[in-house]
C-alpha cells in the first residue's frame, strides 16, 4: 500500500487520474509540495500574489466567488501564469448538493471552474450522488475532486463515521476523486482487512504555519514536518505567506513563499 514513505516520483508514474499525476509531477520538478491559498477580494492583489509566489509552488488555491471585481480576463491572466511559472490550479469551491446541481455549478454560470481548474473539492454529505454529478463534468477534462474528509477548524463535525464514510465513496469513485482535504494520510481508513485494493489518495492539508497556532476564527495550525510526518502530501499556507495587510509586501511574499516551500520540501525528505 503506497504510504508516506513512497515517493512522489513513484507515485507519478503510476496514478491512473491525469489531474493527480500533474500535481505529482510538477511537485517532483519544482522541488515543491507548497499550494497557497490566494484569499483576496481585489482582481490586481489576486493575480500580483500568484505572479509572486508561482515560482515556488506546485499548486495555487483560489476562491474565486471572493474576488469583487471578477471579471473573465482574470481566468485567462490565471491560465497563462499557470503555464508561465509551471503550477496547477484548485478551485475550492465546497459544493455540497445533489448531482444535477452540481454539474451545473461546475460546468456553467459566471466562473465555468471545469474549464480552467484542474481540480476542485467536495463535502461528501450529499452522498455519491455528488461525485457522479461532478465526474460527469470533470472526468472528460481530466480533472479531479478532493472530497473534504476533515477540515483543521476547532470543533469541525468532519470526524469519525464521518470521516469514514468519504473515505469509502472515494474508494467506489477512483477514476475521479484523486484524495482529500485531511490532516493525515487516508490511506486504510475504514478498510475492511480483508480489502487488499490499495489506497493512494492525495492529502492536501490547510492549517499549515510556523509561525502561528491560531487565529480568533478557529483556525488551527501545524508545522509542515508535523504534517508530513501524519501522512499528508501537500501543505497549505495562505495569510502565512502574503500577510493580512491591504499591501502586498512584494519582497516579503517572496521570501515566505521560498522558506515554506523549503520547509515543506525538507520535511517531505526526511521521510524518504
Amino acid at each position: 500500500m503506497p504510504d508516506k514513505f513512497t515517493s512522489y516520483e513513484e507515485r507519478a508514474k503510476r496514478h491512473p487520474n491525469p489531474a493527480a499525476k500533474a500535481l505529482l509531477e510538477t511537485i517532483v520538478r519544482k522541488k515543491s509540495n507548497l499550494c497557497v491559498s490566494v484569499d483576496v477580494t481585489g482582481k490586481a492583489d489576486f493575480l500580483n500574489i500568484i505572479d509572486i509566489v508561482g515560482p515556488y509552488v506546485c499548486l495555487i488555491k483560489t476562491h474565486v466567488d471572493i474576488i469583487e471585481d471578477f471579471d473573465a480576463s482574470i481566468i485567462d491572466r490565471l491560465q497563462e501564469l499557470s503555464k508561465q511559472h509551471d503550477f496547477l490550479i484548485f478551485e475550492d469551491r465546497k459544493f455540497a448538493d445533489i448531482g444535477n446541481t452540481v454539474a451545473l455549478q461546475y460546468s456553467s454560470g459566471v466562473h465555468k471552474i471545469a474549464s480552467w481548474s484542474h481540480i476542485t473539492n467536495a463535502h461528501p454529505v450529499p452522498g455519491p450522488s455528488i461525485i457522479t454529478g461532478l465526474s460527469s463534468v470533470g472526468k472528460p477534462l481530466g480533472r479531479g475532486l478532493l472530497l473534504l474528509a476533515e477540515m483543521s477548524t476547532k470543533g469541525s463535525l468532519a470526524t469519525g463515521s464521518y470521516t469514514e464514510e468519504a473515505v469509502k465513496m472515494a474508494r467506489a469513485h477512483r477514476d475521479f476523486v484523486i484524495g482529500f482535504i485531511a490532516q493525515r494520510s487516508m490511506n486504510g481508513v475504514g478498510k475492511d482487512t480483508a480489502d487488499t485494493t490499495d489506497d493512494d489518495f492525495l492529502v492536501l492539508t490547510p492549517g499549515v504555519g510556523l509561525d502561528s497556532k491560531g487565529d480568533a476564527m478557529g483556525q488551527q495550525y501545524r508545522t509542515p514536518e508535523e504534517v508530513l510526518r501524519d501522512g499528508c502530501d501537500v501543505i497549505i499556507v495562505g495569510r502565512g505567506i502574503y500577510g493580512k495587510g491591504p499591501s502586498v509586501d512584494i519582497q516579503s511574499v517572496r521570501e515566505q513563499a521560498e522558506r515554506y516551500r523549503s520547509a515543506g520540501w525538507s520535511a517531505y525528505e526526511k521521510l524518504l
